[in-house]
């Protein structure tokens, strides 16, 4: 049965059996119907997408020609559009210029319609911004789409769109695409086009790409925007892009252990049972491994840099307003970020950097021996939106922030941390690495919630990913929502 995804809809109108006005005229009557309950969209102007799409000129050399795509509030600007970061400093902020990720959409055919909900400065792995108001999970509205690119995983699980733009600087392709039955693909280390307002984005664990529903469009899209600019920092292998041929036998390590030491739920082990069970039909090899690092350290590593980071950016917001900021101005878990980045010093930001360098190197070293190391993509399903991720006590000692000590704030981060890490523990790694990974949807708990499995690969090796996936996808392993079925 095919999939009605991006690709499917490009090929209605290039074969003119759908023309984009009918298209767009439909999209609007559902977002019109679905979205006051998702709260995916937080942006949407029919009436220029309709002027666009009138005038639009269908090419057959543009991959996505025609297609609408929403971009995350978060990161993905184009001129004249809302910057809000979800955050009430910044509620009528609009970008002065266009992102290199955003026009090199455009230059693929996409037309950007709409903007996504994300959580404030993109901070948790839910999405439940104050300015907005909390994302809904498609396969069942009591609980979150994950973040923080939720409000585009709700977009694409509730079959508005086919592919929504996202961005995972911890996870937040691939925790919305675990939680939401969605494929979410985080590319090598500047392997995307960034900038020009930044091109290190949290240092290079911070990277664009977009949530799908089909591997023919994850991998089209990929190698479609594929490069970056001279001027950026980070570039990916490029050798390895042209060079290897995909293994008739792969070599798959994997481990369900929580690499911060907490619960995994069985039905997380019991995703990545099936799929070693299925990959060893086959005739893959697959063999199980400790966790390859340590992961609390790395955790704690991770956080000093969103500390730094933070402090860095509210900087520059304070010289921008010419005023100091204060709890009042943003969400208790940014401000407590943001006291911690103001206690660092330089040189504890340097060795957390150092410590990621070591863990990529110990991957690297893995994947001298294994193609892929499989693992759970989060260690449970979807929390509710009511699900309490925070004590009173935290609460309370947050609002105490500016009055804490370096130690007693990297304590109170942990802390703030803790149980939303408990739900989501494997996807940061990549991040700090620079490698790819992928979630795929291939399990769905006896509640009824999507869970998906995680592979990671070597820098440049994207091509391993995509390729398990379309395995998994061919023998129909993939358990998509309903809008897809």
């Amino acid at each position: 049965m095919t999939v009605k995804d991006a690709t499917y809809w490009v090929q209605k109108w290039k074969k003119k059996e759908l023309s984009l006005p009918e298209y767009y005229t439909e999209l609007n009557r559902k977002i019109e119907q679905q979205n006051p309950a998702l709260n995916a969209l937080v942006e949407w102007d029919f009436d220029a997408l309709l002027k666009t799409a009138q005038n639009f000129k269908v090419t057959e050399e543009a991959p996505f020609s025609g297609l609408a795509i929403p971009l995350k509030m978060l990161g993905q600007e184009k001129a004249g559009w809302k910057s809000t970061f979800s955050s009430r400093l910044f509620p009528d902020n609009r970008s002065a210029q266009t992102s290199h990720f955003t026009s090199k959409l455009e230059q693929i055919g996409f037309i950007p319609a709409g903007q996504t909900n994300a959580p404030e400065f993109g901070f948790k792995n839910i999405t439940d911004p104050t300015l907005y108001g909390s994302a809904r999970n498609p396969w069942n509205l009591d609980h979150s789409p994950g973040g923080s690119s939720g409000g585009a995983a709700a977009a694409v699980a509730s079959g508005l769109f086919p592919i929504a733009g996202a961005s995972d600087g911890g996870g937040s392709i691939r925790i919305p695409a675990s939680f939401s039955g969605l494929i979410g693909l985080k590319p090598t280390r500047g392997a995307m086009p960034n900038g020009p307002g930044g091109f290190r984005g949290w240092q290079g664990a911070s990277i664009d790409f977009s949530l799908t529903v089909s591997m023919r469009d994850t991998e089209k899209l990929f190698y479609a925007m594929r490069g970056n600019d001279k001027v950026a920092p980070y570039h990916p292998p490029r050798e390895e892009w042209e060079t290897y041929v995909f293994p008739k036998r792969l070599r798959i390590a994997y481990s369900t252990t929580s690499p911060v030491h907490l619960p995994v739920s069985n039905e997380a082990k019991q995703a990545v049972k099936h799929i070693c069970e299925e990959m060893q039909a086959l005739g893959h090899d697959v063999v199980e491994v400790p966790y390859p690092v340590d992961g609390k350290k790395l955790m704690a590593s991770y956080y000093l840099m969103n500390g730094a980071e933070t402090s860095a950016m509210f900087a520059g917001i304070e010289a921008q307003l010419k005023r100091k900021m204060t709890s009042e101005d943003m969400e208790l878990m940014t401000w407590g970020i943001y006291q911690y980045g103001e206690r660092l010093a330089a040189k504890s930001y340097v060795k957390a950097l150092n410590l990621w360098d070591q863990a990529a190197f110990k991957m690297e070293e893995l994947f001298q021996t294994y193609d892929l190391f499989l693992s759970p993509a989060t260690a449970f399903s979807a929390p509710r939106i009511d699900q309490e991720l925070q004590s009173d006590e935290i609460r309370a000692r947050l609002q105490m922030a500016d009055q804490l000590s370096e130690a007693e704030l990297a304590d109170l981060v942990d802390a703030m941390f803790e149980k939303s890490l408990m739900l989501t523990p494997y996807t940061q790694l990549a991040n700090l690495t620079g490698q790819p990974a992928i979630s795929l949807p291939t399990h769905v708990t006896a509640e009824g919630l999507p869970l998906g499995i995680q592979f990671m690969a070597s820098k440049g090796r994207e091509d391993l990913l995509l390729g398990v996936g379309k395995i998994l996808e061919e023998r129909e392993q993939f358990k998509l929502p309903q809008a897809y079925r």
